[in-house]
């Protein structure tokens, strides 16, 4: 239960990071692709 909130809250965080990057453009799209592969593997 504990590790299940503990990775949604990484998860939650991921995104907002994310998104904040991606509005001020300061990765492009294939750096994108590679940071969200590393923090999926890095979830499952």
């Amino acid at each position: 239960m504990n590790r299940m909130l503990t990775s949604v809250l990484v998860v939650g965080a991921g995104m907002a990071a994310m998104n904040y990057m991606q509005k001020n453009d300061m990765m492009d799209r294939r750096q994108m692709k590679r940071l969200q592969k590393k923090i999926t593997k890095a979830i499952f």
